[in-house]
């Protein structure tokens, strides 16, 4: 999760910076994953991006070798790269980390963020909660991410943001797998509970707020899916 907002993932046109070519294939890659046409275990065939793209291989190869220190992209023998597929290990990694990282995050915005920041991040969510009854609207995942995003500035720490943006990738491909299976009406009910925490400027209860709402999802992650061959980790005293 980046410290500015991204707009929702859209299939567009790659145009490509040819001091950047490489970094470029990165986010392309990236976005091809979180917008689902990419997805876990597709392979990722270098020759023919390269050519769709009109590039030569030589960016595309160096793109693959940072996603795969990144973790996005497995080499596997005999097939050559593919989007990694998550197991439950790397699911509870994820949103164990991201639990530590939030709760530090919310902590701090309730001692740190103006008045006006809550202000408009409550706005926000009150124009979240308008799109309900918004049939052109699909998914308030983006919504959701929003404010999560936003509480991590609000914090006004830059080595917790840099820390969050090192796995900011995995938060948003895990939020698409569980997001998929998330209603509109669920967003808008479990995202409350985090502004009405942050106007009552309380660290402790929002650091546990924050906690548990990350466990919550941790949870409906696990139940919704089908990845059962890692033992889970439903402890609660790990998260909160």
């Amino acid at each position: 999760m980046e410290p500015k907002m991204d707009q929702p993932m859209q299939n567009q046109p790659l145009i490509i910076q040819k001091q950047n070519i490489s970094e470029e294939l990165v986010k392309y890659i990236k976005q091809q994953i979180i917008s689902g046409e990419l997805n876990p275990g597709d392979r990722i065939v270098e020759t023919k991006l390269a050519r769709e793209l009109g590039v030569s291989q030589t960016p595309v190869r160096e793109a693959i070798r940072h996603l795969h220190g990144e973790g996005v992209i497995t080499i596997v023998p005999n097939k050559g790269p593919m989007v990694r597929t998550l197991d439950m290990k790397d699911v509870f990694e994820i949103y164990s980390v991201r639990s530590m990282l939030e709760g530090l995050a919310i902590r701090l915005a309730t001692q740190n963020a103006t008045d006006a920041q809550i202000a408009e991040l409550e706005s926000f969510y009150e124009q979240m909660k308008l799109k309900l009854n918004d049939d052109s609207v699909s998914s308030l995942l983006y919504d959701s991410s929003h404010i999560h995003k936003t509480i991590i500035e609000m914090a006004g720490h830059d080595r917790l943001m840099n820390m969050y943006q090192s796995i900011s990738f995995q938060i948003s491909l895990v939020n698409r797998l569980l997001g998929a299976r998330s209603t509109k009406q669920k967003e808008v009910d479990q995202h409350l509970e985090l502004i009405e925490v942050l106007k009552k400027r309380n660290p402790d209860e929002a650091e546990t707020t924050m906690r548990k709402h990350i466990f919550r999802s941790y949870r409906d992650f696990v139940q919704l899916s089908e990845k059962r061959d890692q033992p889970l980790q439903f402890d609660e005293k790990l998260w909160i």
